[in-house]
């Protein structure tokens, strides 16, 4: 049976394959992601983290605009996993997007299989585990989406392409940080910042210990390389800088920017840049790479900085000596603000299509909704601590949005998401916004509390258009950028302040708005907008994968998996995407 089986598989390949010869689909990047627990000490104390195949980060994706991206997953985690590509924008595919409201778990010592399309999209993203703050002991990696060869890039080709990751860490993992939120504990500052996976170079005797290994980038003298920089940390925002060496912006999640110098710029969590790097010092030492906390009390939060080395082939010695500073603004909150205003969208530019990225006119579209997200100070909501937007914590549903749509499930969710802040007390609730297809939506997220948050919207980039202190209001509209304002997934809001963001609500399906700060969206600070196109179609969303799981009310439709024979397809499937890209090869 076996044998007869993989023969069937090996035809299946062999048929696709031709089938491919004739209508030459866009290629394939397939891998194979086995998510399990290993033993690290990134801040020279041994702890859990979560690795992919065996290496923390885990590997990054590297696709082309148009490419198909098959991952196959085998979760030897001892709870529920889900993968989700923050900033990729599964278009027509919500299936696809790895968050509970779109996708059931996959459990523990099972296989399952993403497959889908980066269509239309360049740039610079991250991936990581979704579930109940696992990201927070690891399970993440980049994830690059370069432009087609035909396409014209604002920049001329670097000499190499390095992905930096950066981020808070703690020693405690995830379940046990999870079990501080639940008895209603914050987390506390975090015991360091790490850069790939690595904790700081020993530039301090006192701050660092002995015995922790540090990143080093390895560079040629007089070259410029891109680095493409993601916060993938739980909750803290980060300054990064490289010493003596100016960070010429070039793109962010997908969209490219006018190119201004920085000497350090502020990253928050869930936010991903890529820089120009020039190395045109003379190399008397190696450089210091920096990514330090902000927006904290940051001489009680010293350690709270992540230190790697830039080393230039030539380099005449180590590093030494004091840390390049970071902005002094301690006494001026409009420094960051600015600075964030000063990304702007660069209008002449091509992105995944010929066409100039200004082509699309977002400032001279009529809004048709407005929704007003205010997030406040946590709360107690039945005697557990919770976090809330509007007045409303959000309950991750049994039977998740999409699924219960497509088997017209009763009582799954709440299309009642309130345009604006409930003004009674809060509640705990699946309230999901109602998009409207095609619809433009214009979304105030205003910041309450005394720390930073970042939002991101799966399934889209947005329009950020404005940003001030106080509390919005509809006079707060003269002061918005309708023309250059940049295009991007995740936006930061400053405590006690607000953010304005425009979506074009063109994609189908059910979309996740979250808080990015792990501790607040584990509690609940989230919500999903549904669209629906009335008239149903493939052309706008494709149909439920075959392989989809099922689970809540739905949960007696699930099959066991027979992992034997899971193990056969994902083969079948890596051959398939290795027949694939030989194919592409000859193509081009």
């Amino acid at each position: 049976m076996a044998t007869s089986s993989t023969s069937f598989l090996l035809c299946t390949c062999i048929s696709l394959l031709l089938i491919i010869l004739t209508s030459a689909e866009d290629p394939t990047v397939s891998y194979k992601f086995e998510v399990s627990y290993i033993t690290a000490s990134p801040l020279g104390v041994p702890q859990q983290v979560i690795a992919i195949n065996g290496k923390f980060p885990g590997p990054t994706i590297n696709s082309t605009t148009n490419n198909n991206v098959v991952v196959n997953v085998r979760n030897k985690l001892d709870e529920n996993l889900l993968l989700t590509w923050a900033g990729v924008q599964q278009k027509r595919s919500s299936w696809q997007d790895g968050v509970l409201g779109t996708n059931c778990p996959i459990p523990p010592k099972w296989n399952w299989t993403y497959n889908f399309q980066v269509k239309d999209q360049i740039g610079s993203y991250f991936y990581f585990p979704s579930l109940n703050l696992q990201r927070a002991s690891g399970g993440f990696g980049s994830f690059i989406i370069n432009p087609r060869s035909v396409i014209p890039v604002p920049f001329d080709t670097p000499a190499g392409d390095i992905t930096i990751l950066i981020g808070d860490w703690y020693i405690r993992n995830h379940t046990a940080l999870r079990k501080a939120l639940d008895d209603g504990r914050d987390l506390g500052m975090p015991d360091g910042v790490l850069i790939n996976g690595k904790g700081p170079y020993r530039y301090n005797d006192t701050l660092v210990p002995d015995g922790i290994d540090h990143e080093t980038i390895n560079v040629e003298p007089g070259k410029t390389y891109r680095i493409r920089v993601s916060n993938v940390g739980t909750s803290t925002s980060l300054n990064f800088r490289i010493q003596n060496h100016n960070l010429l912006l070039a793109e962010s999640e997908g969209s490219y920017t006018v190119q201004q110098n920085y000497t350090s710029l502020d990253i928050h969590v869930g936010q991903t840049y890529s820089f120009l790097l020039t190395m045109d010092q003379n190399a008397s030492s190696d450089y210091y790479i920096v990514a330090s906390a902000r927006f904290v009390n940051e001489s009680r939060w010293q350690r709270v900085t992540g230190v790697g080395i830039l080393h230039y082939s030539n380099s005449k010695g180590k590093a030494s000596g004091p840390l390049p500073e970071p902005p002094q603004d301690q006494y001026d909150n409009t420094f960051s603000m600015n600075q964030a205003r000063s990304i702007r969208w660069n209008v002449s530019a091509s992105g995944a299509r010929p066409n100039p990225q200004g082509s699309f006119k977002y400032g001279s579209i009529n809004v048709t909704e407005v929704y007003i997200l205010k997030n406040k100070p946590h709360v107690t909501i039945n005697g557990k601590k919770r976090a809330t937007l509007s007045g409303i914590s959000f309950v991750n549903p049994t039977t998740p949005i999409r699924l219960a749509d497509e088997y017209k499930v009763k009582g799954a969710y709440k299309l009642d998401f309130p345009t604006e802040p409930l003004t009674g007390p809060p509640k705990m609730e699946t309230s999901v916004i109602n998009g409207t297809y095609r619809g433009f939506m214009e979304v105030i997220l205003q910041n309450n509390e005394t720390k930073m948050h970042s939002y991101h919207m799966n399934g889209y980039s947005f329009f950020v258009v404005g940003m001030g202190y106080g509390e919005w209001t509809n006079d707060s509209r003269g002061t918005y950028n309708k023309w250059d304002g940049i295009a991007r997934a995740t936006t930061q809001v400053y405590p006690g302040a607000w953010t304005a963001i425009l979506i074009s609500l063109d994609n189908v399906g059910v979309w996740n708005l979250r808080t990015e700060n792990l501790d607040s969206w584990y509690l609940g600070q989230e919500t999903y907008v549904r669209i629906v196109n009335p008239e149903k179609n493939n052309k706008t969303e494709l149909p439920m994968p075959d392989n989809a799981l099922f689970c809540g009310a739905l949960s007696h439709m699930q099959k066991p998996q027979d992992i034997s024979s899971a193990l056969r397809l994902h083969g079948s499937v890596m051959v398939l995407g290795l027949l694939m890209a030989m194919l592409s090869g000859l193509v081009l």
